[in-house]
């Protein structure tokens, strides 16, 4: 069994998840996918297998510790990058419909490639910045979870991720360990859009120890319509 296999099956051992095998060859494939694009654009500096088991693809899939994510659900990852937590999330969950958007198009077409490769039917990859994804009708309120993990402030990110998110829905907000400052700084930003802290769950990494923060956030009123605002203010002027 390689390195990335090691991992990812002692993790899932401790904390009673099931991978099929299917699953974690997959999980590899993926992984020298990644390698291999890095060579001519950069998509990570992770690179080192037990690294990037740990700290993409487990860190991925806390997601799912944090949250009970129904049957069928649409999901929408902000800000993928190379596909985190977004492509982890799902090949483990084929059942799940999860939406993948980067505004970089390289890495859109890395994540196609991926997706196709991989054999992948429930998931796609949208090339857009949140705040134009968010605006008119066609996609605003559509999704039962929104995740995003190290794109911006809570504040910031709060604006890119709750105009996606239906009522009831939850997003989830990847952070480090010192989050409790960005959480008070966002309060108002929560209020204006819609939605309230349900709780923050602790994380740690296997192997690491890393320190990880899952900052539930429930959607619990419509987002007004004036948001997100146009590229580039919600950064310069958070709410």
């Amino acid at each position: 069994m390689n390195v990335l296999r090691e991992v990812l099956s002692g993790w899932a051992a401790e904390t009673g998840i099931k991978l099929a095998e299917e699953q974690l060859d997959q999980f590899e494939k993926f992984y020298h996918m990644v390698v291999e694009t890095n060579k001519s654009f950069n998509l990570t500096a992770i690179i080192d297998e037990k690294e990037f088991a740990v700290k993409h693809l487990i860190d991925s899939l806390t997601c799912f510790k944090a949250v009970d994510v129904k049957t069928g659900a649409r999901v929408l990852d902000v800000g993928s990058g190379a596909g985190f937590p977004g492509m982890p999330m799902a090949i483990f969950r084929t059942d799940l419909q999860i939406t993948l958007l980067e505004a970089t198009e390289k890495r859109v077409k890395f994540l196609n490639m991926a997706i196709t490769g991989l054999g992948l039917q429930n998931v796609k990859a949208v090339h857009a910045r949140a705040e134009d994804f968010g605006r008119g009708n066609v996609f605003r309120d559509k999704y039962d979870v929104v995740v995003s993990r190290a794109v911006a402030p809570l504040a910031v990110l709060a604006e890119y991720c709750l105009p996606h998110l239906k009522a009831g829905g939850v997003f989830i907000a990847m952070k480090g360990p010192k989050t409790q400052e960005e959480i008070k700084t966002a309060q108002n930003a929560l209020a204006v859009l819609g939605g309230a802290v349900k709780e923050a769950v602790d994380i740690h990494l296997p192997c690491t120890g890393d320190e990880r923060v899952l900052v539930v956030i429930s959607k619990i009123k419509a987002t007004p319509d004036t948001y997100p605002r146009r590229a580039g203010i919600p950064a310069k002027k958070p709410l």
